[in-house]
């Protein structure tokens, strides 16, 4: 047998859990370099692509510091698509056995391509601040998929059912749309204020403090439904109730954070702060999301409330 094969992981190990953290770590890292990117006026800091500027890969002594800044996150995306190749490989083995888990790395991996040409489609319309919006959506999209990955990597196979009642598991359905429904109105609002990313960029138009207010309201309703869901939980003794308590403190900290920013003129660091506390509310919903089943024999030792065989996924 080829010794590299051989190499390869036979069972889950060390490896691959390893491989899938660093896979959500940069995912949510690199929104926090591309939040520098916006903030600091370094979205056209390399006014080309895939090069930096015409005729050099890397940013010449005359791009400056803004040079500087918007190379590194594009750096920051070879090392996510160095992660994602390594998660393939790791799985390549258990690629029949763990078919959920080699899919989910081929999708990261997939992803790092479809970033980059998104990344490179926004610079060379300008920083269209729709196309920005719609890459920071695509980045919380793949930071959901490595929180997947993340969650399978430490479960057997096979099909999984519910260990929550039918009615919470509704609930925590109903507060992942409106943690969508939130962050969908927070890049529509970032789109339209004041951080383009560069002096030159374009705004969508839209009145900015009116969609501060359509960004709050469901941002509110999904403290509510969260606290809803903490009381169900601590009362029904659920094993997802740990999950709701690091997404209600996550959603404190963002509320905190949006009202500093809203209250202190939009300053650069709050708002970056605010971008990844977006990626790990994002994350702490999945999570939540993910850990209403369980496999189907962690169910069989369940309390009463855990569903049959037949709600199986």
């Amino acid at each position: 047998m080829n010794p590299i094969y051989q190499w390869l992981p036979s069972t889950i190990d060390a490896r691959i859990r390893v491989v899938a953290w660093l896979s959500l770590v940069t995912e949510i890292v690199i929104v926090g370099t591309g939040g520098a990117v916006r903030l600091t006026g370094s979205g056209l800091g390399c006014p080309t692509w895939p090069t930096c500027v015409a005729g050099s890969l890397v940013p010449t002594q005359e791009m400056g510091v803004h040079g500087v800044i918007e190379f590194g996150n594009r750096l920051m995306t070879g090392l996510i698509g160095i992660i994602a190749i390594a998660a393939v490989v790791l799985l390549w083995r258990l690629r029949r056995e763990r078919k959920d888990l080699f899919l989910l790395a081929v999708i990261l991996g997939l992803g790092v391509l479809a970033q980059a040409l998104v990344g490179g489609v926004t610079v060379l319309t300008g920083l269209n601040p729709f196309i920005v919006g719609f890459h920071f959506t695509v980045s919380l999209i793949m930071v959901c998929i490595a929180t997947v990955l993340v969650h399978r990597v430490y479960l057997a196979p096979g099909p999984r059912a519910l260990i929550v009642p039918v009615g919470f598991a509704g609930l925590a359905h109903a507060t992942s749309f409106f943690v969508a429904l939130t962050v969908l109105m927070g890049v529509l609002t970032t789109a339209s204020g004041p951080h383009s990313g560069d002096a030159a960029a374009g705004r969508t138009g839209f009145n900015a403090e009116l969609l501060e207010h359509l960004h709050a309201w469901p941002g509110y309703a999904t403290l509510i439904l969260t606290l809803v869901l903490l009381v169900a939980s601590v009362r029904g003794k659920l094993p997802v109730r740990s999950f709701v308590v690091t997404l209600l403190m996550i959603e404190l900290v963002q509320i905190v954070v949006g009202l500093l920013q809203a209250n202190l003129g939009l300053p650069a660091v709050l708002v970056g702060l605010h971008m990844v506390l977006a990626c790990l509310l994002a994350a702490a919903m999945t999570a939540v999301v993910l850990n209403l089943k369980a496999p189907i024999g962690v169910v069989a030792g369940a309390p009463e409330y855990a569903i049959s065989r037949t709600h199986r996924n």
